[in-house]
């Protein structure tokens, strides 16, 4: 699995200059790739509350109820993708969306 050039780009800039309050990372299947799925404006509020601060964080989610290929292709991509984006200071995995509660992020960012 690659990470694409953007996927380090914006992490960078959210890294080194705040530009973005969160950045969702996706893993696209069939072309074996991370890419960018969406980039949270500084300042605009957002439905994705529990990511809607700047932290240098990997948060995954992995449902119990994903196809078991899925579950393999992320369990394998997290350790490449958090090696080529320097600079991870706090991994949170999770397989119900309740395991990434908004004071369960904040905890574990602190």
């Amino acid at each position: 699995m690659s990470v694409d050039d953007e996927c380090k780009l914006r992490f960078l800039e959210l890294k080194a200059k705040r530009n973005y309050r969160f950045i969702i990372f996706k893993i696209e299947e069939k072309i074996q790739r991370v890419i960018v799925e969406k980039l949270g404006q500084p300042g605009k509020a957002t439905t994705i509350s529990p990511l809607a601060f700047p932290t240098t964080s990997v948060d995954m989610l992995a449902p119990d109820t994903s196809r078991i290929r899925s579950k393999m292709v992320y369990a394998s991509s997290k350790d490449r993708f958090k090696r080529e984006l320097d600079g991870i200071q706090v991994e949170l995995q999770a397989t119900d969306p309740s395991e990434m509660s908004i004071d369960i992020v904040k905890a574990r960012a602190l």
